[in-house]
């Protein structure tokens, strides 16, 4: 199959979260399985660093938004881990070329809608250009959900695109491009599709919604994420629609890049390790600590947190709990960024706990596996998780997670239970109920689990010996798209001519 992902951001050339990484390995597993790929992302300013050469094809299409023409220029990059997969970088420096990818300093860029409109058509526009012709079009998320509405409506007859199905993958149900319905002029859409069955939603437009509506299939990122989205819990206002479109839902779980994040050959480690020689992972601990400035204590765990400093993540919980947590004379380290709030009130905590604490406001991808090699307990109490990644790098890394069983964190952490504890299959410990004492107490479970180390060797190998790669999910999304591809542009089921 000829496969065209469109997306707003791909390792290495943006990244912000988890969609980055998800796009930087998906590709290059359905390319092993045989499968033509290409890709469609803007050529933001941080694609200049990003160790890929990025080479000009000399290639300017015209993209029509909001009644008037602006300019693509199209950039060309392999896709990493890909024979012959290529990234094609749309560059208009006016709307891309900036410090940030949705915005700065905690607010989002005031013309998110155009940027991203554009984009949706650039995408489209871009293929037909190239002549791709697609058999399969996989959209990710509010920044590039427009597609599917416009090969069902815009594109339906052209000849190089109107015959291509569509996926839509939802990585996150909270962040869904709603806009004001003033900017529905941007979108080339006819009013007849500002309705409340399609674009319109609360009086303002939502681009997601209109995916959803569209797209043959839509997927998510586990399969208990994609049961809570039909609920009023987790729907944020669209688990009626999903409900509409449920027979056409599914979830996959997110995969990693295992050669990446493999602790025998990372190469940001101090000392190398496997489940067979765990004695690296004890070398990267007090290093870790060195590099941090933490007394060296092997009598105590080292614990971590790594990822979006937001509500979404668990830090209020993390928050509430955190003397119950300094008590327990456990060494903690937190990376990552987000809201100031939580910044503040987490560097407040490190300057009262100088020798047990440290917060490290930012993201560093090497710190980042180091942390990950160098931690015996990783802290994930999301309130909710889409799927999540951490805890997989974690187990992959020997670290063992504390989760809060939603979402892909309860797909893929197996709690510690007698029967699972006896039956050497438990991965990690987990929690029912987003409250700070209920995760207190998972954590309290841990640590009386790290006192043991034979026990806790059991835990360490279990986790390390989990399937992460993306060759199960590979094949989930091969068949999917085996669903809906179209060849020679007639529909599933449709005679030939």
């Amino acid at each position: 199959m000829r496969i065209l992902y469109a997306c707003s951001e791909a390792v290495p050339f943006a990244k912000t979260g988890g969609l980055g990484d998800v796009m930087g390995a998906l590709p290059a597993a359905l390319e092993a399985a045989g499968h033509e790929v290409s890709l469609v992302l803007p050529l933001y300013r941080s694609a200049w660093g990003s160790g890929v050469a990025l080479a000009p094809t000399g290639l300017r299409v015209a993209v029509p938004v909001g009644g008037r023409s602006m300019e693509a220029e199209v950039w060309r990059a392999a896709i990493p881990g890909t024979r012959s997969g290529t990234c094609w970088l749309v560059r208009n420096d006016a709307l891309y070329d900036r410090e940030g990818l949705y915005g700065e300093e905690g607010g989002d860029y005031a013309d998110n809608c155009l940027r991203f409109v554009f984009l949706s058509r650039a995408v489209l526009e871009v293929a037909r250009a190239l002549g791709l012709a697609p058999q399969v079009v996989h959209a990710h998320d509010w920044q590039t959900a427009l597609v599917p509405v416009y090969l069902k409506t815009i594109y339906r007859d052209d000849p190089g695109l109107g015959g291509a199905g569509t996926v839509l993958t939802i990585h996150n149900l909270a962040f869904q491009g709603v806009f004001w319905h003033l900017d529905w002029g941007l979108l080339g859409l006819d009013w007849s599709h500002y309705n409340w069955q399609e674009l319109e939603f609360y009086q303002r437009i939502c681009l997601l919604k209109g995916g959803i509506v569209h797209a043959d299939r839509i997927t998510t990122v586990s399969p208990s994420y994609a049961r809570e989205i039909l609920t009023p819990r987790f729907g944020f206002s669209l688990d009626g629609v999903l409900r509409d479109r449920a027979h056409l839902l599914s979830g996959i779980l997110n995969g990693i890049d295992d050669a990446t994040w493999d602790p025998s050959r990372d190469p940001h480690l101090a000392a190398r390790f496997d489940r067979d020689r765990l004695d690296g992972k004890a070398r990267c601990r007090e290093a870790l600590r060195r590099e941090l400035d933490l007394p060296s204590r092997p009598d105590i765990p080292l614990l971590s947190l790594v990822g979006r400093l937001t509500d979404q993540k668990g830090i209020d919980l993390l928050l509430e709990g955190f003397d119950g947590l300094v008590q327990t004379g456990a060494q903690v380290v937190v990376l990552g960024t987000g809201y100031p709030e939580f910044e503040r009130a987490l560097a407040e905590r490190a300057e009262r706990h100088p020798r047990q604490v440290r917060v490290l406001l930012g993201f560093d991808e090497p710190r980042a596996h180091r942390i990950e090699a160098g931690s015996d307990i990783f802290l994930m109490p999301s309130r909710f998780e889409p799927c999540g990644l951490n805890q997989l790098y974690s187990m992959r890394y020997g670290t063992v997670p504390v989760v809060h069983a939603t979402g892909g964190l309860r797909d893929t952490v197996v709690p510690a239970t007698p029967d699972t504890l006896r039956a050497g299959t438990a991965t990690g410990f987990a929690f029912e109920e987003p409250r700070a004492e209920a995760f207190l107490e998972a954590l309290g479970q841990a640590l009386a689990a790290w006192s043991d180390r034979r026990l806790w060797r059991r835990l360490v190998r279990a986790g390390m010996d989990r399937d992460s790669s993306w060759r199960q999910s590979a094949a989930a999304y091969q068949a999917l798209y085996g669903q809906v591809s179209r060849p020679n542009g007639h529909p599933p089921g449709a005679p030939g001519p």
